[in-house]
C-alpha cells in the first residue's frame, strides 16, 4: 500500500473539510455536482474507448496496492544470478528463473539461457520496455485530460448560475440559489483537478519512470550474464544507474 498517496489525499481533503469550518452543508450542491462531475465523466466518455476509460479503476488500484521492486532490490539479485552463472554456467540460472515473479526478468534470463543472440535479446526486451512506457502514458492522459476539463466544467456551471441570477433578478429568493451554483462549480472543479486528478498524473509518470528505469537495469544486467561479465564488472555496470546514495546502500545489502 503506498502510505504517501493515502496520506497525501486524506490530508488534502481533510485541511479543505477544515478550512469550511463545520458548515459543510453549506458547500454542498447537487447541480453543481452534476454539472462538474457529470460533464466531466461525459466528456472522458467522448474523449477515449470505453476499455481504456474503465482500466481506469485499474490504474488507481495499482498507485494504492502494488508495490513496486527498488533498484537496490533488482541489483542484488542480478549479482547473485552472475556470481552463480560464473561457478556453475548460465545454465545453472535456468532453475532460478521459475522462481522470478518479474515476467520481463523472467523472459530475459530465460532467453540467454536458451543461447538466444545478444542482439536479438536486447532488441526483444527493448521493445517490451517501449511498449511498457506507451502503456502507462495510455493510462496517465485520462487524468491529466480530466484535470483540464474539470475546471472548464466549473466555468461553465459559474456561467450557468451567473446566467440564471441575472434572468431572475426579481425573484430574490432565487438569488442565492444561483449564485452557489455559479460559485461551487468553480470550486468543485479546481477540487477535482488539484486534489485528485493532477497528483494522480504526476504519481503515475513517477512510477512509470522508476518502473522504466528497473526494466532498462534488468536489460542491463541480462546482457552482462549473457556475455559472461564478472559479478564485480555487473555490480558496477547497474549502480551506475541510481544516485550515489543508492549505490551505496546496493553494495552494503550483498
Amino acid at each position: 500500500m503506498d502510505i504517501a498517496t493515502i496520506t497525501g489525499l486524506i490530508a488534502a481533503v481533510g485541511l479543505i473539510l477544515l478550512g469550511m469550518k463545520g458548515n459543510v452543508a453549506a458547500f454542498i450542491d447537487i447541480p453543481s455536482v452534476q454539472i462538474v462531475l457529470g460533464g466531466t465523466a461525459g466528456a472522458v466518455l467522448t474523449a477515449f474507448p470505453l476499455s481504456r476509460v474503465l482500466a481506469t479503476g485499474g490504474v488507481i488500484k495499482n498507485i494504492l496496492f502494488v508495490k513496486q521492486n527498488t533498484p537496490v532490490q533488482i541489483i542484488k539479485q542480478l549479482v547473485e544470478f552472475a556470481e552463480q552463472a560464473r561457478r556453475e554456467g548460465i545454465l545453472a540460472l535456468e532453475a532460478r528463473a521459475a522462481e522470478i515473479d518479474d515476467e520481463f526478468l523472467k523472459k530475459g534470463i530465460q532467453l540467454a539461457v536458451d543461447g538466444t543472440e545478444p542482439d536479438l535479446i536486447k532488441d526483444i526486451l527493448s521493445t517490451e520496455i517501449t511498449f511498457i512506457e506507451s502503456r502507462h502514458a495510455n493510462g496517465a492522459v485520462i487524468f491529466d485530460f480530466a484535470a483540464t476539463l474539470a475546471p472548464a466544467f466549473g466555468m461553465i456551471g459559474t456561467l450557468i448560475g451567473l446566467i440564471l441570477m441575472l434572468g431572475n433578478m426579481q425573484d430574490v429568493s432565487s438569488i442565492g440559489p444561483n449564485m452557489a451554483v455559479a460559485l461551487l462549480t468553480t470550486m468543485y472543479g479546481s477540487m477535482i483537478a488539484n486534489v485528485f486528478c493532477l497528483p494522480v498524473n504526476n504519481k503515475l509518470k513517477v512510477y512509470s519512470a522508476n518502473e522504466i528505469l528497473i526494466k532498462e537495469l534488468m536489460l542491463e544486467g541480462i546482457m552482462s550474464l549473457q556475455s559472461g561479465d564478472n559479478p564485480r564488472i555487473v555490480e558496477q555496470k547497474l549502480t551506475a544507474f541510481i544516485e550515489p546514495s543508492l549505490r551505496a546502500q546496493a553494495m552494503k545489502q550483498k
